[in-house]
């Protein structure tokens, strides 16, 4: 997921994970009503359910666990599984200078490895103007795959989750195609489909650098026969010309991210398509999308609107604009933490805690939504059983 959704305020971390883990398969157990068991679907072949066999709300966990395991890694990959995730965002899709995918949040990678620790790679640090932001740091694409591997992964954001930095060092950076074999792993080890959300980031910057993600991305998935409408494998990008590059490349869902209503996408400011996410939105727009994708990944706040001081404001159209046309809604970021709730759901005077998170994704949930990213599964786990079930 982009990093249009960050938020950067000191937060911690204050859950018992066993006692999550047990809530959340206990609530995977007791779903009912609107939410549909998701039984294994395979991983290629038509006639296997694709989109409809996941349960809806679907609980999409969010570059993994992130909020407990430092991103990206196969120990938050793993632990989203564990905590009752139906998808996990697996990942961000970033190319090496010898062309392969790997995954991060971003290409820059001072905040999510320990590179600034490595003093051979001192030199790589620079500047660069990604999507009109200058940047300074180190960059994967100054990296090859076997330099980067040793490297390992950091918490991005610990002043927020000081407690996932117990976890520093403990895993190395994976490659999509190591993600691919994960999937096949963990089907196998869990008795159903595992599913995947990758995202291609900053598509128009590393095409410019002859490093174009699209055609890497479709080769992967054609290799391990995961390119099919029914694979389980949800392709998405804030960069709608590179879902519809896909599109003609893959047979995969696809999922157009929408950031804030005044923002344009970076391909459309590349090539001064004067249009930003609001003409998007509107009943054109979506029509337009659901020409080349299944689906759309808005910002929580395009979903509900919000007043000056943090707290919900209006609901808007765009579910039943969105579903009238067919397109299916999966929006970001939920998180437990305070700052990153709603201000009515907030609770006490510590920033740092957790405030009430279970009703803010009760009503998120309400509004009709498909399904929603969250750093937090077994939260989203629980607060659907809560809304199915009420």
């Amino acid at each position: 997921m982009g990093t249009q959704d960050e938020q950067t305020s000191g937060t911690g971390r204050r859950a018992l994970l066993g006692a999550a883990v047990l809530g959340a398969g206990g609530a995977v157990l007791g779903l009912s009503g609107t939410a549909r068991a998701a039984g294994p679907t395979g991983s290629a072949g038509p006639g296997k359910g694709g989109l409809k066999s996941l349960p809806v709300p679907t609980i999409i966990g969010h570059r993994g666990a992130s909020g407990y395991r430092p991103e990206h890694t196969f120990g938050s990959y793993e632990l989203a599984l564990d905590l009752g995730a139906d998808v996990v965002e697996a990942g961000d899709l970033v190319p090496t200078r010898d062309g392969h995918l790997v995954c991060r949040h971003e290409p820059e990678i001072g905040g999510t490895t320990d590179v600034a620790d490595h003093p051979e790679f001192a030199g790589r640090k620079a500047t660069k103007v990604l999507d009109g932001v200058s940047t300074t740091g180190w960059f994967t694409e100054d990296f090859t795959l076997a330099e980067l591997k040793t490297l390992r992964a950091i918490e991005r954001i610990p002043a927020n989750r000081p407690h996932n930095t117990l976890y520093n060092g403990r895993w190395e950076i994976p490659t999509f195609e190591e993600v691919l074999k994960w999937q096949d792993e963990q089907t196998r080890k869990r008795g159903k489909q595992v599913w995947i959300y990758p995202e291609t980031k900053h598509p128009t910057y590393f095409r410019k650098l002859g490093l174009g993600l699209e055609e890497r991305v479709a080769k992967l998935l054609h290799k391990h026969g995961k390119d099919r409408r029914n694979s389980p494998v949800i392709l998405q990008s804030f960069e709608p010309t590179s879902i519809q590059r896909l599109n003609k490349l893959v047979d995969n869902p696809l999922v157009v991210l929408l950031s804030a209503a005044n923002t344009r996408p970076w391909d459309f400011v590349s090539t001064g398509d004067p249009r930003t996410v609001a003409d998007l939105i509107t009943p054109k727009g979506l029509r337009e999308i659901a020409g080349y994708a299944q689906g759309i990944g808005p910002t929580l706040d395009l979903v509900i609107t919000k007043k000056a001081d943090g707290s919900l404001d209006k609901e808007t159209t765009l579910v039943a604009d969105a579903h009238k046309v067919g397109l299916i809604l999966h929006p970001y970021t939920m998180r437990n933490e305070n700052p990153f709730l709603p201000a009515e759901y907030r609770r006490g005077t510590d920033a740092d805690a957790y405030g009430d998170a279970f009703g803010a994704f009760g009503r998120y949930f309400a509004t009709g939504i498909d399904g929603v990213f969250t750093d937090n599964a077994d939260t989203g786990v629980l607060a659907r059983a809560d809304f199915v079930n009420r």
